[in-house]
């Protein structure tokens, strides 16, 4: 079993030293869901706060950008690439983040954040109308790069 990285021999907490890894080019992606109900489905493009699938791309696309600032161990990283897309389906709205850098660390963190932040928007849209909305299966779908090599979920 591999150890956490995150740690020192001590048992502290810290933030890891990539200052002797080489850049490379790093990807991620990652989804989120979030459940909602019929009626709110259908209210989606009469929303009057604007229009919550294209809100929520812009605040996941500014929290990659910002996620070493919530997240204390992650290493500032100048992103290449950020990009969240929606998709409506039967019983919510689907939504998937991409994040690309050059650097010495992944960027799986910032996915992650970006689909969280995109779903946690699309609620903040809609809890007027529902307060049972649902967000679900927050997840890495893949990511490529680095010394650990590619990951894709269920491969």
């Amino acid at each position: 079993m591999k150890k956490l990285s995150h740690y020192n021999s001590s048992g502290e907490a810290r933030m890891v030293d990539v200052s002797a890894k080489p850049a490379a080019k790093r990807t991620a992606r990652a989804e989120a869901f979030v459940r909602l109900s019929p009626q709110v489905l259908q209210a989606l493009p009469d929303n009057p706060k604007g229009n919550p699938l294209e809100i929520a791309r812009f605040a996941g696309i500014a929290a990659a950008k910002k996620t070493s600032d919530l997240i204390p161990m992650c290493h500032p990283l100048m992103l290449s690439h950020a990009d969240v897309r929606t998709s409506i389906t039967a019983e919510g709205v689907h939504l998937v983040a991409t994040v690309s850098t050059t650097g010495p660390t992944g960027v799986e963190m910032e996915a992650l954040t970006a689909v969280s932040v995109a779903a946690l928007t699309v609620y903040d849209m809609t809890k007027a109308l529902d307060k049972s909305i649902t967000i679900e299966k927050v997840q890495l779908l893949e990511k490529t790069g680095g010394k650990s090599g590619s990951y894709r979920r269920g491969v």
